[in-house]
């Protein structure tokens, strides 16, 4: 293989065209004090090419000079073995058309590279928190936490596959009010097997699961407990409540493939802790004091207005709790924050950033990715989602309806900032109509290829791969390095959905025009490796998903 081809394989395939377009450029002796950054995308029409830039647009301000004689210039001086031609269009796009023998070598790396096909150093040396699900531990995850819960783990997984140290977290918010709640309403469903008439309040928390667990507290406990002082029974009922939750909720999630590297702990920021950060932020002069209350100065740093941490009565606020939680993150040394909120808390994102800058850090240190409502529907109509009123369907519920590989899939296949309509009887159908079940599918047809042919998949006559569903599925297989690099650097997991999707489409076509056992023997061969290259990126993009690759259906 020669070297600027075996460099093609090896590194990013649009890192490369970009280092290319440089060279040209300085070869071109432009009159430029600085190149600004090279754009390389993927052309709308096919017949444009397989990528083009618009940086002769870009340089021209810069240049003194008309776009099309800067593109003119850059294609003059373009040398790459792995761009068949060039060709520029309109006001001076620059087309490039890839040769096949890049195509070919590329099949040989995803042989040599199996499962580590994909993986990429874009983000070595870099560490990452990635904090999600993070749900109060009152009642058991609803399908509106499985979506931030897929897509903080699938987050996480693409970006260690783009080359990141990553950690994932959840923060148990086992402190304040929400908890007071539990522990009522725990002890009000005790008071009921021992037989008093109890009218339950508007705000306690009235699902089914509380009665489960005031039946397995009457059983530890019988009736001695409720001889107890009132202040007693009440902390013996939240940490009982608060454990079983805790621990079904860490169940749930492990079912559903998602695990955590730590479980952290509101409770332990308070005191100590919170109190230590309020002080840091005192000496720096963004605390002041009225009303009977401490505020934090967060209009000092873009907020809309400044933000109570210890109301009048001397009990802290959730920010204030955020601040020390914040502040031991950064403490942890982490080169990047990610936090995975529900939409409700989109106006929260200023103060937080607020307080990550008040530390002493760049507000973009924390990132936010803020995930939109699911409404489950069922026969086109809307399924409830209200945990007090325990009318709720929980994660766990639908997992066990659909599959966990399902519920996985839907979950990412949506840009994180869409609302999303999850179909239950959609998800269970064996049909094309479903798409996770296209992508398996798809495996699955690959594997009986490979166990039913009596020939070996063989590198020697790659060359023979020219039909135009051939190239295209090469082309697909090639882009899985650019996709990860993609999704790790938008933060956005359903551009590996659809790429699964787009490759599993790719594949089926290559398989309706392409017969694999041909009668000639070099052919089939070849077929057979660009097949199980197929399979290889395949099983790949659905490991980072967290899905199955089955190989029967």
């Amino acid at each position: 293989m020669k070297k600027n081809l075996q460099a093609a394989v090896e590194a990013e395939l649009v890192s490369f065209l970009v280092e290319s377009v440089k060279k040209a450029i300085f070869a071109g002796d432009l009159d430029l004090e600085k190149v600004p950054e090279v754009s390389i995308e993927v052309p709308r029409e096919k017949e444009h090419g397989d990528y083009a830039t618009n940086l002769a647009m870009v340089l021209a301000g810069k240049a003194g000079m008309n776009p099309r004689k800067i593109a003119e210039i850059i294609v003059a001086n373009f040398e790459s073995e792995i761009v068949e031609s060039t060709n520029i269009a309109g006001p001076g796009f620059i087309n490039f058309k890839l040769n096949n023998a890049w195509l070919w070598n590329n099949l040989k790396l995803i042989t040599e590279r199996g499962a580590d096909y994909g993986k990429i150093d874009a983000g070595k040396g870099k560490s990452v928190q990635v904090e999600f699900v993070s749900a109060n531990p009152t009642g058991p995850l609803h399908v509106g936490h499985s979506r931030g819960a897929v897509v903080g783990d699938v987050t996480a997984s693409i970006m260690e596959t783009a080359g990141y140290d990553v950690e994932r977290e959840y923060y148990i918010n086992d402190a304040g009010n929400q908890m007071d709640i539990l522990a009522e309403s725990t002890l009000l469903r005790y008071r009921e097997i021992l037989g008093e008439e109890i009218e339950m309040p508007e705000d306690v928390y009235a699902g089914d699961y509380i009665k489960e667990i005031a039946q397995e507290l009457y059983a530890e406990y019988g009736a001695d407990l409720i001889e107890k002082e009132e202040s007693k029974k009440l902390e013996i009922c939240r940490e009982y409540a608060y454990q079983k939750m805790l621990k079904n909720i860490e169940a749930d999630l492990g079912e559903f493939g998602i695990e955590f590297d730590n479980w952290f702990s509101e409770r332990s920021l308070h005191p100590d802790k919170i109190e230590a950060a309020i002080e840091i932020l005192k000496e720096k002069g963004y605390i002041f004091e009225e009303e009977d209350a401490l505020w934090f100065k967060a209009t000092d740093f873009g907020d809309d207005k400044d933000r109570v941490i210890i109301k009048s009565d001397g009990s802290p606020t959730y920010l204030a709790a955020d601040m020390a939680y914040h502040l031991d993150k950064l403490e942890r040394g982490f080169d990047k924050l990610i936090n995975v909120w529900g939409a409700d808390h989109h106006g929260y994102i200023p103060r937080v950033r607020a307080v990550i800058e008040a530390f002493g850090h760049k507000p973009d240190k924390l990132e936010v990715i803020v995930v939109q409502m699911v409404t489950l529907l069922r026969n086109g109509k809307k399924m409830p989602m209200s945990k007090r009123a325990g009318s709720f369907v929980t994660m766990n519920e639908v997992n066990k309806e659909v599959g966990i590989d399902a519920a996985r899939y839907y979950y990412v296949m949506r840009s994180t900032d869409s609302h999303l309509d999850f179909d239950l009887e959609l998800a269970k159908e064996e049909s094309t109509n479903n798409p996770v079940y296209y992508v398996q599918y798809a495996h699955a047809r690959i594997h009986s290829i490979i166990d039913n042919s009596e020939l070996e998949a063989k590198a020697e006559n790659l060359d023979l791969l020219t039909h135009e569903s051939e190239i295209a599925l090469m082309k697909m297989l090639a882009k899985f390095p650019e996709e990860i690099k993609m999704s790790a650097e938008s933060r956005q997991p359903h551009h590996l959905t659809t790429y699964a999707y787009d490759l599993a489409t790719e594949f089926h076509s290559f398989y309706n025009n392409c017969r694999v056992n041909t009668d000639s023997k070099e052919l089939a061969e070849a077929r057979l490796y660009l097949v199980n290259a197929a399979r290889q990126v395949l099983k790949n993009v659905l490991t980072v998903l967290g899905i199955s690759a089955p190989e029967q259906m």
